[in-house]
């Protein structure tokens, strides 16, 4: 369950639930890296985030039911289940430079140098020699889980934001100089629990990552309202100076004229949501849009036939979707944080729309158009 607080009691009633019914309580600034706490957090019935006014718990029905009173001063509402995005894998050679060439990165005398960037997503490979000698940190909000990478979209994605070159000293990543944090909230199978991404996201800021990279989701329906807890959260990260991006979404079926609302939670206003285009530089066909009221596209980026980083022995892999879209603008942000860094997270994304190229599609579909790099006399 997740309880949301309308007028600032929130904290005594997780105080009530462990004097009272006994509840384990754990508090968000147990994410900060230097006090980590990891078994108080995995043993924890309620983890409050005093950063968000929520709070997270485990219940039977005899609690909910005491909880679920009339005029209570606080909501309750159940945790969803968040998933990778049904991404594309691809055959044949790989470009591996469009994506880099499309947005101008490979021209920006930028590298993303003293930038945290995070990737929240399924862990990474921490045997890859692509991130040998990197300054990467992180941690697992997956309980019995690892930061180790099984499933392999997370390394893909790393690759994207903030990896160098390849074998053959081909460059595919964006943010090459970047410090990383990878917060591992999907499991092994793709999927993860609400909690797990709040965690991440509010431990990626309490370590003062600039930007947070979230190729995760769940679809929603037409008409259905952001979620609250999300939408707290990328607050959150803007006060601290963090720009949160996630992925629309890979729902539609354009060729079908099939369009399906933008995902949550890069549904939420305060979340960048990145839509994906093709190397022609048309909107992906599964590419969601602006269906839903609020539920903005706010950007697009390369997410066709992306080639990065995968687990080793494969090494590397070419992947579709809007996940990898994301990173792409994910590593953008990092370097125009390395370009102003005395800027607020609202001015850098005040930035990224000014600097996206125009393309005579609808905005519904790509926001303010195509991600592009910053360049020296920009």
């Amino acid at each position: 369950l997740i309880m949301k607080e309308r007028s600032g009691s929130l904290l005594k009633m997780t105080r009530m639930l462990e004097s009272k019914w006994g509840f384990k309580v754990a508090s968000s600034s147990d994410f900060v890296r230097e006090t980590l706490d990891e078994i108080k957090i995995k043993s924890a019935d309620a983890l409050f985030y005093n950063e968000l006014g929520i709070a997270l718990l485990g219940a039977d029905e005899e609690i909910i039911e005491r909880l679920s009173t009339p005029g209570a001063e606080y909501l309750i509402e159940p945790e969803k289940v968040v998933y990778i995005p049904d991404d594309l894998a691809e055959e044949g050679e790989q470009d591996a430079t469009w994506g880099i060439h499309i947005t101008g990165a490979h021209q920006s005398p930028f590298t993303g140098w003293g930038v945290r960037v995070a990737i929240i997503d399924t862990g990474y490979d921490t045997t890859h020699p692509d991130f040998t000698g990197r300054e990467i940190t992180g941690h697992s909000f997956v309980p019995e889980e690892t930061i180790e990478d099984l499933h392999g979209h997370g390394t893909h994605c790393l690759g994207i934001a903030c990896g160098e070159t390849d074998h053959n000293s081909t460059r595919y990543g964006i943010a090459t100089a970047a410090q990383i944090y990878v917060a591992k909230v999907l499991n092994k199978q793709g999927s993860g629990a609400q909690a797990w991404v709040l965690d991440g996201m509010t431990g990626a800021v309490n370590n003062g990552c600039r930007v947070l990279s979230m190729s995760l989701g769940s679809p929603v329906f037409p008409g259905q309202a952001y979620d609250m807890a999300y939408e707290r959260a990328a607050q959150y990260a803007l006060s601290r100076g963090a720009v949160v991006v996630a992925a629309a979404g890979n729902d539609s079926r354009r060729s079908q004229n099939r369009y399906s609302p933008v995902s949550s939670p890069a549904d939420c206003p305060s979340i960048l949501a990145v839509g994906a285009l093709d190397e022609s530089l048309a909107v992906a066909d599964f590419s969601n849009r602006a269906v839903n009221k609020g539920g903005e596209v706010d950007i697009a980026a390369p997410g066709v036939a992306i080639y990065s980083s995968w687990p080793m022995p494969t090494r590397y892999r070419i992947l579709s979707g809007t996940s990898m879209a994301t990173p792409h603008v994910a590593g953008i942000i990092a370097l125009l944080w390395e370009k102003y860094p005395e800027a607020t997270a609202a001015m850098i994304t005040e930035k990224l729309r000014e600097l996206a190229k125009t393309l005579p599609l609808p905005p519904e579909d790509i926001g303010a158009g195509l991600s592009f790099a910053p360049m020296k006399e920009q």
